[in-house]
């Protein structure tokens, strides 16, 4: 069945004609005003505790070579923990494109070692300029910056829009963070474009970051394609269903 790394069947596209459209049909007034309504009488708490927007890259697990620039809207649910939506850019119709759960390196460091494989460490896309919160000061993102370099990130990709999937196909993808190392490095062009849309620079963003101080060592199981030369993919595969709990 279908696999992280395999390049699904093509797919129609919506009849707009735009190769970056979703297929479906133009919302209809009834649609309309039913997201109207709810949005005056549900509360939609979680989604309103979103509190800061990061832009920031990524790259595939099992193919370093495809790099993409990712949008992250921060939830914070304690001074350890944040959980963050994916979406592919900053635009009112982004594309939810996965999620990534944040953890301080003292949750990390409880966590099973066949568990910290999966994750990523932080330091690097800090301390380079890489991660970035828009139009926020440096001076108040400091305290932040300060916490995050000595985080740790699990990254799962639902929807791979680089290789132009129309919908969220496949098995979801493991995503890693650039390193300074060999093919984990981030490809230039894509730094620039991000930066222009913006109006700033990686490189005075990490001159200005060179005070904050980064972890003496990282935990050796994260990053795990350094020290094993590979990465992870998903395979579906069909099981037997459990229709019954055991006895007790």
């Amino acid at each position: 069945m279908a696999s992280s790394d395999e390049t699904p069947a093509p797919m129609p596209r919506s009849g707009g004609g735009s190769t970056e459209a979703t297929p479906g049909r133009a919302m209809g007034i009834g649609q309309k005003m039913m997201d109207k309504s709810a949005q005056m009488l549900q509360s939609l708490k979680p989604v309103r505790q979103t509190q800061q927007h990061v832009c920031t890259f990524s790259l595939y697990s099992h193919d370093f070579t495809r790099q993409i620039e990712t949008h992250y809207y921060v939830t914070r649910l304690n001074q350890d923990f944040l959980q963050c939506p994916v979406f592919d850019s900053d635009s009112p119709n982004a594309r939810l494109i996965g999620v990534e759960y944040i953890v301080s390196e003292r949750i990390f460091e409880a966590l099973p070692p066949e568990e910290q494989m999966l994750w990523h460490s932080h330091a690097f896309e800090i301390k380079s300029g890489l991660w970035t919160n828009p139009r926020v000061p440096g001076m108040i993102q400091k305290v932040e910056l300060e916490n995050l370099v000595k985080s740790y990130g699990k990254f799962w990709c639902t929807w791979q829009v680089d290789r132009g999937d129309p919908l969220p196909l496949g098995a979801p993808c493991l995503m890693m963070s650039p390193r300074s190392e060999n093919f984990g490095m981030m490809k230039p062009e894509l730094i620039k474009i991000r930066d222009a849309k913006y109006g700033f620079s990686r490189e005075e963003i990490k001159e200005s970051r060179a005070g904050i101080v980064e972890p003496d060592k990282t935990n050796p199981q994260a990053d795990y394609w350094i020290r094993a030369g590979g990465g992870f993919a998903l395979d579906v595969e069909a099981v037997d269903m459990k229709v019954r709990a055991a006895f007790p």
